[in-house]
């Protein structure tokens, strides 16, 4: 009984999941199999990043959050990322969305360092703003 449940959910889910696949109005940026895991790791990396920066602003470690962004986000980060390896694949607005990120990585490192909590998420909200745009607008294959 339970797994005739379950495979029922399974094939339910499937089968959304592939409507809305269908449905994505988003721009399809074509990239090579590499590059695609290339990419896909750092946008992992990025999220673990910002859960890491919030985890030490709750805890009023604003120096580490700091370090984090700037590290694994800001513009110190871009030889760690392939950033112009990965560039020239991508269109101009995504190419912009990223750049936003990045720039707005280092003014939350610089932001948060001077240790002011309030100023600090509203410099992090830039970054994930930055985020939310090139992910509402962009998808990879």
């Amino acid at each position: 009984m339970h797994i005739a449940k379950l495979s029922i959910f399974v094939l339910l889910t499937s089968v959304s999941s592939l409507s809305i696949a269908e449905n994505d109005s988003r721009q399809m940026v074509e990239l090579p199999e590499m590059m695609q895991q290339h990419m896909m790791s750092n946008m992992r990396d990025h999220l673990a990043a910002i859960n890491e920066i919030l985890l030490h602003m709750s805890s009023g470690e604003l120096d580490q959050a700091a370090e984090i962004a700037e590290q694994r986000l800001g513009m110190s980060s871009l030889g760690s990322h392939g950033a112009n390896h990965m560039a020239k694949f991508m269109p101009q607005g995504m190419r912009n969305a990223g750049t936003s990120m990045h720039k707005a990585a280092s003014r939350f490192s610089v932001i948060a360092g001077e240790g002011e909590l309030l100023p600090a998420y509203k410099v992090l909200s830039e970054v994930t703003s930055a985020c939310v745009a090139c992910h509402s607008g962009y998808r990879i294959r």
